[in-house]
């Protein structure tokens, strides 16, 4: 009977971690208290399922009851019971041998109050077929096992316990902002790409400004090999990261100030240029520099470095990473080109393949059973879930930094000032990748518009399909209470919606290849820019900060 037990209890913790995003368990914070004064104290979060156990919604409103450990019997007898009784108490056993709801009948023929599952990997959450438990009335709970080992080194073996379920709220903000900050970037990314589209035709149909252009302008050829090799490149430095967190978070942290400060320090001085006042200049070297651009170089520096400095500062520094990532992007989306729909494609495909393996094949691999995609995006003890802080169950990590990767768009949940911190992820997240991929499509559209006249209808059908792929993304997300690749539905949204309106408007064969940068009738008429000045081009710098920025998450 024990290895059918074994085998029947494994079968059990398969099938309902494979259905872990389908279960009706709710969070609850277990308050848990020690002795001495000042009375020690401190929240953890804790699985039920509300449909067996009504909670308290405050902890004024919930039961004191004595935690008695368990963990070291397998509660599957009465036999198991100790000596001392377990009447009145909450009983902590651990997760295996037998099922836990015949552990709570245990319990509770023993008179405990309630039975805490402590598990070592993941919360299964209190789903089952209770009907052969109806007799099972006490208040069932799961927590994570080096939660229950932090209680007893932080408040001893004497711990009294009270839970409740605080109410959450009806509306999570953090996911309209978000989608005002990602709508707002590709919006603005790729209409500011057109505006440059639009400036370098007309250069084109002069001689003498076609020679400055190409002076002015170091490209790199963005090839669809160039692309696959790119995408290449990604999965290597996301496999690094896995590995070698503990290091290459402080170059990445460092690349961030130094191309979030650049391309902060780019968009404004493209504003300031247009403002015909305080122009007095200086001059250095045979060159000419305005005072107005120097205290903005000096402007974009400070605050890149301020954020560097007080990166861990969770109750505002959030602001600095998301303006200095917002820049970042739109820096990114109006100065990397995509030369037809053919390079958009196998760009934006390959990357929602990328997303899609790093997010829901590799659980299947790492040995927390976490996605990659995610543990990166979170950082060092995000989750709930990882082995003392490390990115890995394995010695690879010994001891991984309290750092995060600088590549994600934060916005701090209402939960963030509340108790039901402990529970839930205190942050809203959405990675630059997720922003920059779609842009750069959309800002294809824009140039494209502005190379044949046509109105704006790629830009603003593509735009429209992004916003509308975001929304799916949250839709999705609040369903499955797991974090999504973005990319899933914004990449499908933006691609089919481009193919419609270019097939629509019989202009799917230019649309493909690129329209080589036909003139339209706003630039002087009857001057064709040779189609050699449509090949893709990404300046070197950027292209080589996005090749080692390139990690998002939902």
């Amino acid at each position: 009977m024990g290895p059918q037990r074994l085998l029947r209890s494994a079968a059990t913790a398969l099938i309902w971690g494979f259905l872990l995003r389908l279960t009706t368990a709710q969070e609850a914070i277990l308050h848990a208290s020690g002795n001495g004064t000042p009375l020690p104290s401190k929240d953890y979060c804790v699985l039920y399922n509300p449909h067996w156990t009504a909670l308290p919604s405050t902890l004024e409103n919930a039961t004191s009851i004595t935690l008695m450990n368990l963990t070291s019997t397998p509660l599957c007898n009465i036999s198991d019971i100790p000596p001392e009784g377990i009447k009145n108490k909450a009983v902590v056993v651990q997760w295996g041998t037998c099922h836990f709801l015949q552990k709570a009948r245990i319990a509770q023929t023993g008179g405990a109050e309630a039975l805490l599952v402590a598990n070592n990997s993941v919360l299964f959450p209190p789903l089952g077929n209770k009907s052969e438990f109806h007799d099972v009335k006490i208040l069932i709970a799961f927590i994570n096992h080096k939660d229950f080992k932090d209680m007893k080194q932080t408040l001893g073996n004497n711990i009294t316990m009270k839970m409740y379920s605080p109410s959450w709220p009806n509306f999570d903000y953090t996911m309209v902002v978000i989608f005002v900050i990602a709508v707002f970037t590709v919006a603005l990314g790729g209409y500011w790409s057109g505006l440059i589209e639009l400036e370098n035709m007309k250069a084109m149909a002069n001689p003498e400004d076609r020679e400055m252009r190409k002076k002015k302008e170091d490209y790199l050829t963005f090839s669809p090999l160039t692309v696959v090799i790119f995408v290449v490149i990604c999965c290597v430095m996301m496999v690094l990261l896995y590995f070698f967190y503990k290091w290459l978070v402080y170059v990445m942290i460092a690349i961030f100030c130094i191309a979030s400060a650049m391309s902060m320090y780019n968009c404004l001085a493209a504003l300031i240029h247009r403002i015909p006042y305080g122009q007095c200049a200086i001059v250095c070297c045979g060159k000419r520099i305005e005072v107005r651009l120097i205290f903005l170089s000096g402007l974009c520096i400070a605050i890149a470095v301020v954020w560097a400095v007080f990166r861990n500062e969770d109750r505002w520094a959030w602001i600095l990473q998301d303006i200095l990532g917002i820049a970042f992007c739109l820096n990114l989306i109006k100065t990397l080109k995509l030369p037809n729909f053919k390079s958009c494609v196998i760009l934006l495909g390959l990357l929602l393949l990328y997303d899609v393996f790093f997010v829901f094949i590799t659980p299947f691999i790492t040995k927390n059973g976490e996605s990659i995609m995610v543990e990166l995006a979170a950082g060092p003890f995000g989750n709930n879930d990882k082995n003392d802080g490390n990115l890995l169950e394995a010695t690879a990590q010994p001891s991984a930094p309290h750092e995060k990767l600088p590549v994600v768009i934060r916005v701090p949940k209402l939960a963030y000032f509340s108790v039901m911190s402990v529970c839930v992820k205190p942050v809203s997240i959405l990675g630059f990748g997720d922003i920059i991929v779609p842009g750069l499509l959309i800002a294809y559209c824009r140039r494209f518009d502005e190379q044949t006249g046509s109105s704006s209808i790629y830009y603003i059908s593509s735009t429209i399909a992004y916003a509308v792929g975001m929304i799916l993304t949250f839709v999705v997300l609040v369903l499955m209470k797991k974090g999504q690749p973005a990319l899933l539905y914004l990449v499908p949204c933006t691609l089919i919606t481009a193919s419609i309106v270019a097939w629509r408007r019989k202009e799917m064969k230019k649309f493909w290849k690129g329209s080589g940068y036909q003139v339209s009738s706003r630039c002087q008429p009857g001057y064709t820019v040779p189609e050699a000045a449509g090949i893709l081009t990404v300046s070197c710098g950027p292209f080589l900060v996005f090749l080692l920025l390139r990690v998002n998450t939902a």
